[in-house]
């Protein structure tokens, strides 16, 4: 019989969501991850529809942190509405993927923390079910912290959580015409 790792953080185990349509989201969940992993913690992130080299990879992959993993389970795409039927299709099924791998962090109870980052952005273009998800979250074990990120995040998810942050856009270069910048928005 597998005995069940003991957690450095104290407490229930809450869900948290950082959504809306100012930047800062993933930043949030990075930073919360860093806290836990600082603690002791051991983090599991799952990122969708992210596929390109981003700052805080390098970063992780440098600092060679033991205890926090990040995975994709995407081949590289473009933004989804660029995408064609086939590609759409193909990227659904790796998301089933990822799904998987969660549902089993969930029965092993392997982390302390497990972040979905942008799973609001899969969930807007139904590469999701609002209702798959919901029902994955209420298998979590009692102890794991959740973290949900991505714009637009459903009332019943909302109603779910124990932390909600709004991220809100009130100015941004972008509306300027500045393209992202690397190491600041990736």
């Amino acid at each position: 019989m597998m005995r069940k790792r003991q957690s450095p953080l104290q407490g229930m185990g809450c869900l948290h969501i950082y959504t809306g349509d100012g930047k800062g989201k993933t930043t949030a969940a990075f930073g919360l991850a860093m806290r836990c992993c600082g603690s002791g913690g051991h983090v599991v992130i799952v990122q969708f529809l992210k596929t390109v080299p981003t700052g805080e990879l390098v970063f992780i992959r440098q600092a060679a942190c033991e205890n926090l993993c990040v995975y994709r389970f995407e081949t590289p795409h473009g933004f989804y509405h660029q995408l064609d039927e086939a590609q759409k299709s193909q990227l659904k099924a790796e998301i089933q993927k990822a799904l998987a791998f969660i549902d089993e962090r969930f029965l092993l109870a392997d982390c302390d923390m497990l972040i979905l980052d942008e799973v609001m952005g899969a969930l807007k273009n139904a590469l999701i079910e609002e209702s798959g998800l919901l029902e994955l979250l209420l298998r979590r074990p009692r102890g794991m912290e959740v973290v949900l990120t991505g714009r637009d995040a459903p009332q019943a998810l909302i109603d779910m959580a124990d932390y909600v942050t709004e991220m809100r856009l009130v100015k941004h270069p972008y509306e300027r015409g500045v393209a992202a910048r690397r190491g600041i928005e990736y």
